[in-house]
């Protein structure tokens, strides 16, 4: 029953560490070398991801500076960069790339909220499904006499606790992101 439950708080953790991972993903105001981490560049005939074909630094709070590793590639890049969901322009200069991000509208910063809304609720619904998986472990277990009614319970209310800490988890991390997009 304790690997059912070390089992759940892993996927729990997973669950967290995913949506911080889809949250750095998304454009705020703020630039960010993760905006890129989805960004494939067709390199000889072959996708490779931005981050192995160039060094990326912020040296802006709305810039992210690419240096190509091959020269060759720059064009392969900005090719890659204009046809993203990013909605940024490139501009080569002297073999270096820049990315400036502009300023957030309203309107685009009410969507994006909506965006990091929905991903806290499908992270909520992740760790509900989890729980569920969880508590069959636990009814299977109770049917088969391996654990009493008692111990049942007792393992259902240690999840639950779990649960809950998990899902607070959620919130605070959605509530941040939401804070960090509205800010102008």
């Amino acid at each position: 029953m304790d690997d059912i439950m070390k089992s759940a708080e892993e996927k729990f953790k997973k669950t967290i560490e995913a949506l911080k991972k889809n949250y750095a993903a998304l454009r705020t105001g703020r630039a960010t070398p993760a905006l890129l981490d989805h960004v494939m560049i067709d390199y000889y005939g072959t996708k490779v991801p931005l981050k192995q074909l160039a060094g990326i630094a912020v040296p802006e709070p709305r810039m992210i500076m690419l240096t190509p590793y091959d020269k060759n590639a720059a064009k392969d890049i900005e090719r890659a960069l204009l046809t993203s969901d990013l909605g940024i322009t490139p501009r080569i200069e002297a073999g270096l790339i820049r990315l400036s991000l502009p300023q957030l509208s309203e309107e685009r910063r009410k969507d994006l909220v909506k965006v990091v809304k929905k991903e806290a609720e499908d992270s909520r619904v992740s760790i509900r499904n989890i729980r569920r998986e969880a508590m069959d472990h636990f009814k299977a277990a109770k049917t088969k006499g391996t654990l009493s009614e008692d111990q049942e319970k007792v393992k259902e209310e240690e999840l639950q606790k779990l649960v809950n800490k998990y899902t607070e988890e959620v919130q605070k991390v959605e509530v941040q992101k939401e804070k960090e997009i509205m800010e102008v």
